[in-house]
Order: C-alpha cells, then structure tokens, then sequence
C-alpha cells in the first residue's frame, strides 16, 4: 500500500466519522443553544435545564437517523473490502 493511499483510507474514515456524527452533534448544539438563549432572557440559572432537555433531544436524534448512519457505514465497509490497490 502507498502512502498517498493509507492518507486518502484515513481521510475517507475521517470524513464518515464526521458524516455519521453531525446530524445527532448538531440536534445537541441547536437544542443547548435554543435553552442557553432562553436562560439569558429569564435569568433561568438551572444546571439541569441545560442537560436534560439535550440528552433527550440527542436520543430522539439517534433513534430516528440510527437507520440512516447503519447504511452509511454499511457501504463504507463494503467499499473497504471491495478495495484493490492494484
């Protein structure tokens, strides 16, 4: 295997990573900032306002983009073991 190779099969597990983690990271980051803004306007200070609504919101996520990310890695691995460098 060449070196260029093993920097594009890393960088193509780096990207599925990235692809099969967003939809759920970015459900927690709009969720967390939709509570964050309303604690600054009614001076709300509960520390578990801020969790539990997130982890929920990230589990509903999950359940619902869980068929989406199996396809996903599912052809990556198939794209893996089909590979032939030569």
């Amino acid at each position: 295997m060449e070196f260029t190779e093993a920097l594009d099969l890393g960088r193509n597990a780096f990207m599925m990573a990235l692809m099969t983690a967003a939809p759920i990271l970015l459900i927690g980051l709009v969720v967390g900032l939709v509570i964050s803004l309303f604690q600054a306007v009614t001076q709300l200070q509960e520390q578990t306002l801020t969790f539990v609504p997130k982890i929920a919101a990230m589990v509903i996520a999950g359940i619902f983009f869980i068929p989406w990310i199996a396809t996903k890695m599912l052809a990556y691995t198939q794209s893996l073991f089909i590979y032939e460098p030569w």
